[in-house]
């Protein structure tokens, strides 16, 4: 293998370095309203920062910590705006289920995520009462 650093995983699909940063402020943020804007825009640069000069290793680093806010959102006290949990565990289950496609073993290390990802939009969506339908990746909350 080459010194260069593989690049492959950046071509599977834009949707979470555009829908993640609103939808995990607003999980960080832990309210019901839209989260601050100084809190997207860290969001935002933090996930620009990853896709121009991070890694697969790094940026799945990152997705972890999304399942583990999605997760919590899931299984905890409601404090966080559901639409948020779902929006961001959607894109990165898509996102994992896509891995599969690439070389290296990126799908294998993410098989835990996908089933976390998986039963906590399983209560997410039993408990929605948002009237936002599976795979609806739009907030109508977004400021993107």
């Amino acid at each position: 293998m080459s010194a260069r650093r593989s690049l492959v995983w950046l071509g599977l699909t834009p949707e979470p370095e555009q829908e993640l940063p609103a939808a995990v402020a607003a999980l960080r943020a832990r309210a019901d309203d839209r989260p601050p804007a100084d809190l997207v825009a860290a969001e935002r640069h933090r996930v620009e920062r990853l896709v121009l000069r991070g890694t697969q290793r790094g940026w799945l680093r990152y997705l972890r910590e999304v399942t583990d806010l999605v997760v919590e959102a899931a299984t905890g006290p409601t404090t966080t705006d559901p639409r948020s949990a779902l929006l961001a565990g959607e894109v990165v289950l898509d996102h994992h289920r896509m891995l599969i496609g690439l070389p290296g073993a990126g799908y294998t290390r993410t098989a835990t995520q996908r089933r976390d990802l998986e039963r906590a939009l399983a209560r997410l969506r039993a408990s929605d009462n948002t009237g936002l339908s599976s795979h609806s990746h739009s907030d109508p909350r977004s400021t993107a």
